[in-house]
């Protein structure tokens, strides 16, 4: 997506996000490993873009984030929800995130487009009936199995799912082989490994 295509105001909150970013990279390893909880740990440009053209290329108006952290992600989603007149669902342990994420959302004019849910996301995933068109998950990587697990029956017919993360870390690569091969085994998925950003397992329930 070229960047004068991107509304300015949203422009400006993701070049925010990636200068903070940048600024955490820039610390020293041990102390971002230390800190990891507060950083931002964001998908990136690509996958961003990526997101927001196949949510309105697909007029996916029902969207789930499953682990919004400080909003990086959430902002490329509710772009294109205002694109195609959609919502974001997105879901956060942290409730001191999710009020970042509210705070960079009102700049981007935005924050009508989510609705935050605080709490563990398997339980929050419980309290959800869908059907959603679009899924991102970006969480802790040990709970990829059982989020996906917590979305059979919650898939519109066609459905999009990221998954972020597949190449890098290298911390996450055990968790990241076992969500493709539960993701490549389930009937009506199809499933591919992009070498975007970090890694994207792209996935569609026919």
């Amino acid at each position: 997506m070229d960047p004068s295509a991107i509304d300015p105001a949203v422009l400006s909150v993701i070049q925010d996000y990636e200068a903070r970013a940048e600024r955490e990279n820039a610390l020293p390893e041990e102390e971002h490993a230390r800190r990891r909880d507060e950083m931002l740990l964001p998908v990136g440009r690509a996958t961003g873009t990526l997101m927001n053209l196949l949510i309105r290329e697909a007029k996916a108006r029902r969207i789930l984030e499953v682990g919004s952290s400080f909003g990086y992600s959430t902002t490329w989603l509710a772009d294109a929800a205002r694109a195609v007149d959609g919502k974001v669902v997105s879901l956060e342990l942290r409730a001191p995130k999710t009020e970042y994420a509210h705070q960079q959302l009102s700049r981007a004019a935005l924050e009508r487009y989510v609705e935050f849910r605080v709490g563990d996301a398997l339980a929050s995933l419980k309290g959800l009936s869908g059907p959603f068109d679009f899924v991102l998950i970006d969480l802790w990587k040990d709970l990829y199995v059982p989020v996906f697990e917590q979305l059979q029956g919650k898939l519109a017919p066609g459905a999009l799912i990221v998954a972020d993360n597949m190449l890098y870390p290298e911390s996450a690569l055990a968790h990241a082989r076992a969500y493709r091969e539960r993701v490549r085994t389930t009937d009506g998925m199809s499933s591919v490994l992009l070498p975007v950003g970090n890694g994207i397992e792209l996935s569609r329930y026919r």
